[in-house]
């Protein structure tokens, strides 16, 4: 039997848990924009109340901040702290300057909206505001990003290929986040300036199906980590899971050849991106079967922030994949699988800063709001991804609000109306995260 076959360590000082440390600050910064915004989304499209606060013409440009703060900033910025935790101490000037620079992109972000001229375009991947601050701010964090990206390609390179799984999948994710990037600048330079909306959709698209390689595999990474500090590693060896990881990010190889071989921004060039997302994930399968061995193993351990997390995590990504297979037509049925996958994908971080919070010098998450968070969170994610997927069922479109969304029957209301309670229970669990988080973390600040 293998015992911690994943198990890694982070010193609590030096440069790698200071780098992390400064990026979890940034990411728990991001979700805290993304969540007052979120109330305001699940308002202007809960039935009745959207009646009393007409929020129709904000809803699009808080839509497009939320999304971004809560999916762009608030991944990469945790894919920083797996890349600072796991990586070396080398080029330490390069870590500060990129977090300095995504910190300030995020700031900008966050006020655009109230500046004039926030023209929403609500395109797949990273929504855009037409206004030159916006459009600043993604350029300033892009480059915080990139910085990070290329130093975690160096300081995360596995001395050992077979024997380090979990610096060996932190590297492919940052191969991956460095392919995304690559993909979002050679669009830029070659996509022919067309009708905004079809523009940015094409311009996002390849890079944007990229970075859900790096998600995955980082979601994978998180819970082979929280596994481990369960003491419920996976049954496989080392050798064996870094080749899996190798495994699971073999279509990565084909992105260079997309762009190469087929113009960007070109029908055949989005199709082959579509087939990419359905057939290349499946190469992940047996590291997600290893996790689920390792949460089966876990169902006797002692209840745990982590373990709640795991759990919670496990069951929304599973069920976002499925959804994914029933897509038909443009309608809810979407965004109830992108967000069982992407809210799988923040549960597996939220349960590894459980894990990481003593390891980076602060205390253990041990009271009874850690203990049930992931599980509020998730369960009202739940209720909101049922909701809407039950709502896409009955035609109902996405990306619109209030009257537009056209709930003339009963089923098309009790949907939405699981919509918004389900969103509104989910903004109360990730609040919960958020205080458990900085009432932690601002102790060892005083201290």
């Amino acid at each position: 039997m293998n015992t911690h076959v994943t198990h890694m360590t982070v010193s609590p000082s030096g440069t790698p848990a200071a780098l992390a440390r400064a990026w979890l600050w940034l990411g728990l910064m991001a979700l805290v924009g993304s969540g007052l915004l979120a109330i305001l989304l699940v308002l202007s499209r809960t039935p009745g109340i959207q009646d009393i606060f007409p929020l129709k013409e904000f809803f699009r440009a808080a839509l497009i901040v939320h999304v971004d703060l809560s999916v762009a900033i608030w991944f990469m910025a945790f894919a920083a702290v797996i890349w600072s935790a796991l990586g070396t101490s080398a080029l330490a000037w390069m870590g500060w300057s990129g977090f300095a620079l995504a910190a300030l992109g995020t700031a900008v972000m966050t006020v655009s909206p109230f500046f004039p001229g926030a023209e929403p375009v609500l395109n797949n991947y990273i929504p855009v505001l037409q206004q030159p601050l916006f459009f600043a701010s993604l350029w300033i964090s892009g480059a915080g990003f990139a910085l990070a990206v290329l130093r975690a390609l160096i300081t995360t390179w596995p001395n050992r290929w077979l024997a380090e799984p979990l610096r060996l999948g932190a590297f492919l994710g940052a191969l991956a986040a460095f392919f995304a990037l690559a993909a979002f600048l050679w669009s830029w330079a070659v996509v022919p300036r067309i009708e905004e909306k079809i523009y940015y959709e094409v311009m996002f698209w390849g890079g944007g199906h990229v970075l859900q390689f790096q998600h995955a595999l980082l979601m994978v990474l998180a819970w082979l980590w929280i596994a481990d500090a369960l003491s419920c590693p996976p049954v496989a060896s080392p050798r064996a899971l870094s080749v899996l990881f190798f495994v699971a990010a073999l279509p990565l190889l084909v992105v260079p050849l997309f762009y190469l071989i087929v113009p960007p921004g070109s029908l055949a060039h989005m199709e082959l991106f579509a087939k990419l997302m359905i057939w290349g994930h499946p190469y992940m399968g047996p590291l997600i079967l290893l996790g689920a061995w390792s949460l089966w193993s876990a169902r006797r351990v002692a209840s745990s922030p982590a373990k709640s997390a795991f759990i919670a995590s496990f069951t929304l990504f599973a069920l976002g994949g499925v959804l994914g297979y029933m897509i038909e037509g443009v309608n809810v049925v979407i965004p109830a699988h992108y967000h069982g996958s992407t809210v799988g994908v923040t549960l597996s971080f939220m349960g590894l800063v459980y894990v990481l919070l003593p390891e980076l010098g602060y205390a253990k998450a041990e009271s009874c709001m850690a203990l049930w968070q992931p599980y509020v969170y998730g369960a009202g994610q739940l209720i909101h991804v049922l909701g809407l997927a039950w709502s896409g069922g009955y035609g109902v479109q996405r990306k619109v609000a209030g009257a537009e969304q056209a709930l003339t029957t009963l089923p098309q209301k009790i949907g939405m109306g699981m919509m918004g309670l389900g969103g509104l229970i989910a903004i109360i669990g990730g609040l919960m995260f958020v205080l458990v988080c900085l009432k932690i973390m601002a102790a060892r600040k005083r201290s």
